[in-house]
């Protein structure tokens, strides 16, 4: 009996398959650089995370055993300040209301002066581009000087007081206000400003009608943001001589009363508790009306 021979494959046949089996091949070898590449990256930005800290370490002479000391000559202090000292309570108070105040007015200050430049900060309703430039440069330069900074110039010029915190608290929050107010303005619907401007409105109309409906409830999240910012500010003021309780506190750390120190520092996280909780309702009542 003959042997069924096996069916032979033509050449061109050899070669489609010889070519489907290299691009197999080619796409496996891709696939294995791919995930080595993507495997190495991790691994090198950790490194240079690694050294850049060792380097930064030893730049700045980090002294491992003070560091080791001082956290059990922190827990002493700890101990030192239990309990509290109440005795004092009149005083702290009257500087929790004057730190309050100091916030309040620099957070009302700058919150006006941010809403009658935001309007020519934002692109897309400002009259003239040079406006956007010259209104957001001001406020990148307010808002680039700490308010810390901002408060002993100030104290400098003015004296000690709670006038230094307030003027710091002020221009340093106006950067930042015309900087969020603006970017609000630029992220509402172009739909509206431009539905407005087909119906004849002038500027002032296409303000007052298309953007502040548009936008009072971010405005007023972002006020009560800032005014939270600011209660944290107003509340080491004090360590420059600008007001308020920091005052209290510095002093009572420098004259190792840690019992009042405590209590002042309670007092600050109440305040400073309530307020963030008050801003939460406050948002959430806006935002379910609107």
């Amino acid at each position: 009996m003959k042997k069924k021979s096996m069916p032979e494959f033509n050449g061109g046949k050899k070669q489609q398959l010889n070519e489907d089996l290299g691009k197999k091949l080619d796409n496996i070898a891709s696939n294995d650089s791919n995930i080595h590449k993507k495997g190495f990256l991790p691994i090198l930005v950790f490194m240079l995370i690694i050294v850049s800290v060792l380097w930064g370490t030893d730049y700045l002479q980090f002294d491992y055993q003070r560091l080791v000391e001082g956290t059990f000559e922190m827990f002493k202090i700890f101990k030192l300040m239990i309990p509290p000292d109440l005795t004092e309570w009149r005083d702290v108070f009257e500087g929790l209301l004057e730190t309050f105040q100091i916030a309040w007015l620099g957070t009302i200050i700058a919150s006006i002066i941010a809403f009658l430049l935001c309007f020519l900060g934002a692109a897309n309703v400002s009259p003239m581009p040079l406006l956007v430039m010259i209104v957001r440069g001001f406020a990148a330069i307010m808002r680039a000087i700490p308010a810390l900074v901002w408060a002993l110039i100030f104290v400098a010029a003015l004296g000690l007081g709670p006038l230094p915190g307030i003027l710091a608290i002020g221009i340093h929050g106006t950067g930042m206000q015309i900087r969020v107010f603006s970017d609000s303005i630029e992220e509402i619907d172009s739909g509206i400003l431009e539905a407005l401007k087909a119906s004849g409105a002038n500027w002032f109309q296409m303000i007052s009608r298309g953007v502040l409906p548009a936008i009072w409830p971010s405005l007023l999240g972002w006020f009560l943001l800032r005014l939270d910012i600011d209660l944290r500010y107003s509340s080491v003021m004090g360590i420059v001589g600008a007001g308020g309780i920091g005052w209290l506190l510095t002093r009572a750390m420098r004259m190792y009363q840690f019992k009042k120190a405590l209590f002042i520092v309670i007092v600050i996280f109440s305040m400073l508790f309530l307020i963030e909780r008050l801003n939460v309702y406050i948002k959430s009542k806006v935002l379910r009306l609107h």
